[in-house]
């Protein structure tokens, strides 16, 4: 059977969910005032800058059940190309802001106008790959957040020599209208409605998918508010707050650590990409054993457990600035690492139209993270004059992580027999 899924849902979802990356990441370094202006044009100290990076996590949190329950109910591919267009608007937004309230006020409407694209690309997975291939597909789709950095952190940085950050951000935030047509015309929500794919595979998806999704039924109907009040729906809440926090308060303060050497803006940009290419490189091998072993939590503890402890190191190696950048490379990859056998656990222990808006419910409240992330780590250096305490409380707050991954369910076995009796 010729899989041709792999190479038409996963590209382009990844190309998609890169554009939005690019928005986060080109921030960080356009918010480096060794590199660009942006922080002395907009009247930016650091805990302002923290502000701005992360009041995109803000707006969010807004549309993330609504995007779950709309992609399940309706379509995701309509739903993703509203917001591409939508988020393109506020992206560009951004470059044309003159003051920091602007700026702020156009980045919060960039992260509502993004707040469906995560769960609805999760929902439309998982019409596409049954759960032996789960964590693998979300893997791929996800390397989008390293990709976005390796891929657009050089030429970032090059922009923003040669042109300065509004030119960057207006042309960088343009990319979602450059994708839009080619998302329309490649993607369907269903095996079903899709001509390009050959009949053996349409019937293996179609018949598989059913069964996957009977099986996690319970013999009774349980009321959804009932389903949102399980344990497990807590501890991925609190998880997912540590995980952006981690990810999000590195990524904004990363090239604090590279202002004491003199690189030039493309010298920032390929070190600041580095890690992110380590991280890809991880996620890949990390998804591809949780398929194999269909195992998910520890696979998750063990890449946050590797973040925390290389965060630390990182701190206390501070003053040898290779080796800390060396163990910087490693702190950066835990919690995209992560994000395959975390996601693939809802999908395979919740019914079909439950785990759409869950997975909104998660995402919505844990990307709180982003923001608080790198507001906290800019308002701790500003008083400490140092990224040392607030990243070794990001280290912290991922080796707590690891332990809660623990709470969550064993196998998609165990879960099966406790759907019919929701834990309150």
């Amino acid at each position: 059977m010729i899989q041709q899924r792999w190479l038409r849902i996963i590209p382009v979802a990844l190309v998609m969910y890169t554009i939005s990356y690019v928005d986060r990441t080109n921030v960080s370094l356009a918010l480096d005032p060794k590199i660009s202006s942006m922080m002395r044009d907009l009247l930016m100290d650091d805990r302002m800058k923290g502000q701005a990076a992360g009041i995109f996590f803000l707006g969010y949190v807004l549309l993330q059940m609504a995007g779950g329950h709309l992609a399940g109910k309706w379509s995701a591919k309509k739903l993703v190309s509203l917001c591409l267009i939508f988020w393109g608007m506020c992206a560009v937004g951004c470059g044309l802001a003159k003051t920091f309230y602007q700026f702020e006020i156009s980045r919060f409407l960039l992260g509502v106008s993004e707040s469906c694209v995560f769960p609805a690309t999760i929902v439309l997975l998982t019409h596409w790959f049954p759960s032996g291939e789960r964590a693998r597909a979300n893997a791929f789709w996800n390397l989008c957040q390293p990709l976005a950095v390796v891929a657009s952190a050089p030429v970032t940085g090059w922009l923003l020599g040669a042109y300065g950050w509004q030119t960057m951000l207006i042309l960088e935030g343009a990319l979602p209208f450059v994708w839009l047509p080619v998302w329309w015309i490649f993607i369907s929500d269903h095996p079903r409605e899709a001509k390009w794919i050959s009949a053996e595979e349409k019937n293996f998806l179609e018949t598989t998918l059913e069964r996957e999704a009977a099986v996690l039924e319970p013999p009774i109907k349980i009321p959804f508010r009932q389903r949102l009040m399980r344990r497990e729906i807590l501890v991925m809440i609190v998880m997912n707050f540590l995980h952006n926090s981690a990810a999000y308060g590195c990524m904004t303060f990363f090239t604090d650590g590279l202002k004491s050497k003199n690189f030039s803006p493309v010298q920032y940009g390929f070190l600041f990409a580095a890690p992110y290419a380590v991280t890809a490189v991880i996620m890949v091998l990390n998804s591809w054993h949780s398929d194999k072993t269909r195992e998910r939590r520890g696979h998750v503890a063990l890449v946050y457990t590797l973040s925390g402890v290389s965060l630390i190191l990182s701190v206390l190696m501070r003053e040898h600035f290779w080796l800390s950048y060396a163990f910087m490379c490693l702190a950066i990859p835990g919690p995209f690492a992560a994000l395959a056998p975390f996601w693939a656990i809802p999908t395979e222990t919740l019914p079909r139209n439950v785990f759409g808006p869950v997975i909104g419910l998660v995402n919505a409240l844990g990307n709180t993270g982003g923001f608080f992330g790198p507001y906290i780590v800019g308002w701790l250096k500003n008083s400490y004059h140092s990224t040392a305490i607030p990243f070794n409380a990001l280290g912290l707050g991922m080796l707590l992580a690891a332990a809660l991954a623990f709470l969550l369910p064993k196998s998609t076995r165990q879960v099966q027999s406790e759907t019919a009796m929701p834990k309150v």
